[in-house]
């Protein structure tokens, strides 16, 4: 049965550029890197020979984003549409909203909207939008 979750994670093609937009832009920490090289029979992934480095980056706590960077064999271009099947997206909780989008906004990512804002019956303030990292993977952040 499931206990919990563990990590997601994006395919990337710049590894560094991307550490740097979830490390420096989103906050998040280094929790650890891996440089993984799978048998040439294979392994979990179904890959075999698969060279990859694994950086997980998060908040400390039980969930964590999986930047994963294919050496070989090279990642093919492209993405899914939003709406396509097998398509995704990660999910933050944040603080402020507004604030994050100017921030990320004046850095050049690129937003569908700006934060759809609302207020709750007891009048706490809500806001939700999406915007893609530097490669193009859809992000959400939501102000509860």
């Amino acid at each position: 049965m499931i206990t919990g979750f563990n990590h997601s994670g994006f395919v990337v093609k710049n590894l560094e550029k991307m550490v740097s937009f979830y490390r420096d832009d989103l906050g998040l920490k280094i929790e650890r890197e891996v440089d993984s090289l799978a048998s040439t029979s294979g392994d979990h992934t179904g890959i075999p020979g698969a060279h990859r480095t694994l950086v997980f980056v998060g908040k400390g706590g039980e969930h964590a984003l999986e930047l994963v960077y294919f050496i070989n064999p090279k990642s093919p271009s492209g993405h899914l549409d939003r709406n396509q099947l097998g398509a995704s997206h990660i999910c933050f909780n944040v603080e402020k909203i507004e604030e994050l989008y100017e921030n990320l906004l004046s850095k050049g990512i690129k937003f569908v909207t700006p934060p759809i804002m609302s207020v709750t019956e007891d009048g706490k303030e809500k806001g939700i939008c999406y915007c893609q990292d530097p490669e193009g993977n859809w992000i959400e952040f939501i102000q509860n």
